[in-house]
């Protein structure tokens, strides 16, 4: 491949040259360029390796269809794996390494496999490595496995923003149609957003000679413009990589390398798919050699990067559009030589690249090989949704058929590749009318892989599957496509099939002698390209990750001297006063036993639990029983999981007929919630039931001693104490608000537990410090408290048990 820049072509700045390193010898691209495109540029024609063969591999798509060059990227001290060449936009100073190859793309010592091909085919592994056992191979076959290596340092540093967002209106896809949408619903008055994976918006606009009789630059500026000036939002380089439960579609913002992407949630009203579509392999021997590619992909490195990937082309097609496209490269120079691929078996020669073509008694040599089966449009996101497809014989695709409700799909995503009628959709759609797919001047001739065809044709350029592969498949009986991917691994990983897939179904089709449409389909699963594991991970780690919760008292406490420490998740004191711990923590210990301990008790679960059937369902949640614990008592109780092993203890306090208190440990308040809130779902009428935290609603201090009746009487809320048992709840008044009150112990000792509504919690705890001086009574923390349960036997949950 003789690839060279043709000066005046391209979107990339000319003026700001970017020196980089790939597999230790020293290139230059430019600003706006990819790794794939100053690559190609700069005349590399190995990119990679295949997975399986480790045989070389040149660059197919210019985009996120190409499958076969990916990336380990350094820059300064930052290094990622993995990153797909091309959609990687290039810096200054990378260090670039293709991934799967030692010591370079080039010359790869594990090439040599591909001369062991017979005996490696589909399904090899779990033939071969049966006996005598297979964990005997399994560290080795998992060392050879995958694609490129991932350290522990990686996400050193990162911290990825995780936004919710929303709109009214999401447009997917920044090219033609996506702009024409954007704009009429912006300038209809609509809150419309527009993402777009390209650093440009535009699309495949670029490889036209003009849009409306402008030039492709010139319009798309003018959309661009437009849609702002309305109030319309543009993120571009933002990829829409999924879309989830109740509309929730997931955006992953990048910029540049090294900086944590974004990750945005975003909801919107309506959701309109202009994801555009993707040229299709033709298979024919030998048709994975670097330098066959694309049609669109030599278009596309011309149109955004100018870079001719050679002069001297060959090109096969089978449908209507391919010319067109063609023509785009001849105005610059390249001479192009028309095969028709159904005029007989095409063959590329042999080599460790394309050095050219033979076709019956006819052979020739070339720069490149063009390749164009067709377009498939990109419905991934319409299945994620529960979009439905619908075969079409003209397109020879699978269309976008009943849609997931607020969805639409325009332009080249819908199958319409005529650029007018795509634009009316687009109009049609930004008003809310469903996109009516019309009548195409897009004629295609099928061409599919035939049982039978002589030598290696390779389907899935990524994980070395070919059409023997699945020949192999279908004669061992895996009917379901399902099946298929599974046993030869094809349209997994990175690619997810966006190149392998269509001729996967049709060769399953063939060796079944059943039609395509039969056949059906693989599952589309988010995300569709790769995401940045950064983006996942967001702020959630330390102190974010489990964020540590808070006192309404802990002003107060700090006021008195307490050592603030994390107890179960919350800061909380583990003693008072200055000294040896030790001593402090013993002095409050005996004052305890010997007069008053105050302590602050507001972690301690207080989650309600209401409802007609909240009695049978709580008697089903604790181990003991509870439907007969009567209003305003209280009963020990402890919870166990599903393999019997203890989840967590305390009280239920029975407030009302329908209304418990489940008073849970502190540290497991989230998960007791979340275990009531699951059984609740499962096998009860969710709408007889009802679960509410309230632990951080209500400040609750505890006060525990010998002298513990006389201090809640100095407290005055109302109650009777003469007719206040053990294990007895009752409700009183503070400063005219409701206080819940629990006659429990944890210490051994008499006890109350005394709630208020937490904007009272200081106040409470001030009153109970100043009327218990005469008493004798003092703040306790935490330490001292876990001493008196020991004293006692009180076992801790997760600790002792």
């Amino acid at each position: 491949m003789t690839a060279r820049r043709i000066e005046g072509r391209g979107l990339i700045d000319r003026t700001r040259p970017l020196p980089f390193t790939f597999d230790g010898t020293r290139h230059r691209g430019f600003a706006g360029d990819t790794l794939a495109s100053a690559l190609v540029a700069n005349g590399v024609r190995i990119l990679g390796r295949s997975f399986k063969y480790h045989r070389p591999r040149g660059l197919w798509g210019a985009w996120s269809d190409d499958p076969n060059a990916i990336m380990s990227v350094k820059r300064a001290k930052t290094e990622l794996p993995n990153c797909p060449a091309a959609t990687t936009y290039l810096e200054e100073g990378m260090v670039l390494r293709a991934v799967n190859a030692w010591p370079s793309a080039a010359f790869d010592v594990k090439g040599g496999l591909d001369w062991f091909h017979r005996w490696l085919g589909a399904g090899f592994y779990y033939k071969t490595f049966m006996w005598p056992h297979w964990h005997l191979f399994e560290p080795a076959i998992r060392h050879m496995a995958g694609l490129g290596a991932v350290s522990d340092a990686v996400l050193d540093g990162y911290i990825a923003e995780q936004v919710h967002a929303q709109c009214a209106l999401l447009v997917v896809g920044g090219g033609a149609a996506g702009l024409v949408a954007a704009r009429s619903a912006a300038e209809a008055g609509q809150d419309v957003c527009l993402v777009d994976d390209q650093s440009v918006l535009g699309g495949g606009v670029y490889q036209r000679a003009e849009v409306d009789g402008q030039p492709p630059t010139d319009w798309v500026t003018a959309q661009k413009a437009a849609i702002e000036a309305a109030g319309g939002r543009l993120l571009t380089q933002t990829t829409a990589f999924g879309v989830y439960d109740h509309g929730l579609i997931g955006l992953a913002e990048t910029h540049a390398f090294g900086h944590a992407p974004r990750l945005l949630r975003m909801r919107a009203a309506r959701v309109i798919l202009a994801t555009g579509a993707l040229d299709r392999p033709i298979t024919f021997p030998e048709n994975d050699r670097p330098g066959v590619m694309s049609l669109s992909a030599a278009a596309e490195l011309l149109a955004r990067y100018g870079v001719l990937v050679g002069r001297s082309l060959a090109l096969l097609a089978n449908h209507s559009r391919a010319e067109e496209t063609a023509q785009r490269l001849r105005e610059v120079g390249a001479e192009i030589d028309v095969i028709d691929p159904a005029a007989g078996p095409v063959t590329a020669t042999q080599g460790r690249h394309v050095t050219g073509l033979r076709q019956g008694d006819r052979a020739r040599v070339y720069d490149a090989v063009l390749t164009s089966g067709g377009l498939t449009p990109l419905v991934h996101l319409w299945r994620h949704a529960g979009g439905r497809l619908t075969w079409c014989a003209d397109r020879q695709a699978f269309l976008p058929g009943d849609a997931p409700d607020g969805m639409t799909a325009i332009g080249a995503a819908n199958g319409t590749f005529d650029l007018d009628t795509a634009l009316a959709e687009a109009r049609a759609a930004a008003t809310g009318h469903p996109a009516a797919r019309g009548p195409t001047s897009y004629r295609l001739t099928p061409l599919w892989p035939k049982p039978g065809a002589p030598g290696r044709q390779w389907i899935d350029f990524q994980h070395d599957v070919t059409l023997k592969d699945v020949e192999v498949a279908a004669r061992e009986n895996y009917v379901s496509v399902e099946h298929l991917k599974r046993y030869t691994t094809l349209g997994m990983a990175s690619d997810q099939g966006k190149t392998a897939n269509m001729s996967g179904l049709a060769a399953l089709a063939a060796f079944q002698g059943r039609p395509i449409p039969d056949v059906g389909t693989t599952t589309f699963r988010p995300p569709y390209v790769p995401v940045p594991l950064e983006l996942y991970r967001g702020h959630h780690r330390e102190e974010l990750w489990h964020p540590l919760k808070r006192l309404p008292l802990e002003a107060d406490h700090r006021a008195q001297g307490a050592a603030l420490g994390e107890y179960g998740g919350w800061l909380r004191p583990g003693w008072y006063g200055e000294g040896p711990p030790e001593q402090r923590i013993a002095a409050e210990v005996r004052t305890a036993r010997r007069a008053v301990g105050l302590f602050d008790g507001s972690p301690l679960g207080k989650i309600e639990v209401m409802g007609p059937d909240a009695e049978a369902f709580l008697n089903f949640v604790y181990y003991n029983t509870m439907r007969t614990l009567t209003p305003g008592r209280i009963r020990y109780g402890f919870m166990l999981t599903e393999g019997g092993i203890v989840f967590d203890d305390g009280v239920l306090a029975r407030l009302g007929p329908e209304q418990f208190l489940v008073s849970c440990s502190s540290s497991h308040v989230d998960g007791v919630r979340q275990h009531l809130e699951a059984w609740r779902q499962d096998g009860n009428d969710p709408d007889r039931i009802f679960i509410h935290d309230a632990t951080q609603a209500w400040a609750t201090v505890t006060v525990t001693g010998p002298a513990a009746r006389a201090m809640m009487a100095a407290l005055d809320l109302g109650i009777d104490l003469d007719a206040f048992p053990h294990m007895a709840y009752r409700q009183g008044l503070w400063r005219g608000r409701e206080a819940r009150i629990a006659r429990v112990s944890f210490s051994g000792d008499r006890s109350y537990e005394v709630s208020v509504p937490a904007s009272l919690g200081a106040e409470l705890w001030r009153s109970a410090v100043d009327l218990g001086r005469d008493i004798g009574a003092a703040p306790i923390g935490i330490e001292a408290m876990s001493i008196m349960r020991a004293e006692k036997g009180f076992i801790i949950i997760g600790k002792d048990t």
